[in-house]
C-alpha cells in the first residue's frame, strides 16, 4: 500500500506541475502557477518521505478554503474538453473542482504521514 501511495504522489507532482505550467498564459496565471507549483512540491516530499503530517494538514486546509472561495455565485457545471472560458462561472466552478480535488490529496497525504519520522 505505501509502495501504491508512493507512486500516486510521484504521478501528481508530475500531473500538478504540468497543471502550473498550462497556466502560463492564462490572465491570472500568477495565483494558479503558485498553487499547482506547491502542490507539486508537496506530492514530491510525501513521495520522498519528507511531507510533515501538520504540512500536509496546513495545505489541505488552504486548498479547501481556496475551494471555497473560488465557488460561483451560480453554479452552472464545469464542461471539461473546452479550451476557452465560457463563462465566469463555468471557470470558477473548475478552479474550485481542482482546488477541491488537492485539498482531499493533501488530507489523504496528511493522514498517511501521521506518525512518521521525517529526517
Amino acid at each position: 500500500m505505501q509502495q501504491a501511495l508512493k507512486i500516486f504522489a510521484i504521478v501528481m507532482a508530475v500531473l500538478f506541475a504540468w497543471a502550473a505550467y498550462v497556466q502560463i498564459n492564462d490572465p491570472d496565471s500568477g495565483i494558479w502557477i503558485a498553487v499547482y507549483g506547491a502542490a507539486a512540491l508537496g506530492s514530491l516530499l510525501f513521495a520522498l518521505g519528507k511531507l510533515p503530517s501538520w504540512l500536509g494538514l496546513i495545505m489541505g486546509i488552504a486548498f479547501l478554503a481556496g475551494a471555497f472561495l473560488s465557488w460561483p455565485d451560480t453554479y452552472e457545471g464545469v464542461r471539461f474538453g473546452e479550451r476557452k472560458m465560457a463563462n465566469l462561472n463555468i471557470e470558477l466552478g473548475r478552479e474550485s473542482l481542482g482546488l477541491g480535488i488537492t485539498a482531499l490529496i493533501f488530507f489523504l497525504y496528511s493522514w498517511r504521514s501521521r506518525g512518521r519520522r521525517i529526517s
